[in-house]
């Protein structure tokens, strides 16, 4: 079947997360994800170039959708509180339940990280638009999406087997983490 270059894409970047979600980063090799996408691997080459910039092309787009997510809720209104509650929860949800934790693990322990250009213009528009509600300036907002995308990256990476070898139910970790966060984001508020 033919398709055009945006629909393959999204071809090949969904059974790149699929594998992902089912077997982890090392699963995202050439021949498996053209298989799990059902096109020949020069279809793969033709579109990302490499499996590496494959693999960045899929943190992007997931950084991508969680940028729309957050400034969704910013845009839907409604009482602060509840917009950042749901802003920490749509962020532990990336990187704890769409790979999005492991695969940049994976990235930045194979030096790709340096590939997501596109990440920091998005990390700058959340910046601003976080600063622009007014109780915070923009050096807090930066630091709060630094220690908030650091808590889902460590949720993400290990608080089920943390968790799990202290005793703890399931969640506890990333209950913890989005405690840490309404702290700091409340100290931020009042500094």
């Amino acid at each position: 079947m033919r398709r055009d270059a945006g629909a393959a894409r999204d071809n090949i970047l969904n059974a790149a997360e699929g594998l992902l979600l089912e077997q982890g980063p090392l699963a995202l090799k050439l021949a498996d994800v053209a298989q799990a996408a059902n096109v020949a691997n020069a279809s793969v080459l033709h579109h990302f170039g490499s499996i590496d910039a494959l693999h960045a092309a899929l943190m992007e787009r997931m950084v991508g959708q969680l940028i729309a997510d957050v400034m969704a809720i910013a845009d839907e209104g409604g009482k602060r509180d509840d917009q950042q509650e749901a802003v920490f929860q749509a962020l532990f949800d990336v990187f704890e339940n769409r790979g999005a934790a492991r695969l940049a693990a994976w990235l930045e322990l194979t030096g790709e990280w340096r590939r997501m250009t596109h990440v920091r213009e998005a990390v700058r528009e959340v910046v601003l638009r976080r600063a622009a509600f007014g109780d915070v300036t923009p050096k807090q907002a930066e630091d709060l999406v630094l220690i908030s995308v650091t808590l889902a990256m460590g949720v993400g990476l290990f608080g089920r087997s943390l968790a799990e070898l202290m005793g703890k139910s399931e969640g506890r970790t990333r209950k913890v983490g989005a405690e840490v966060l309404r702290i700091y984001h409340a100290a931020q508020q009042q500094a």
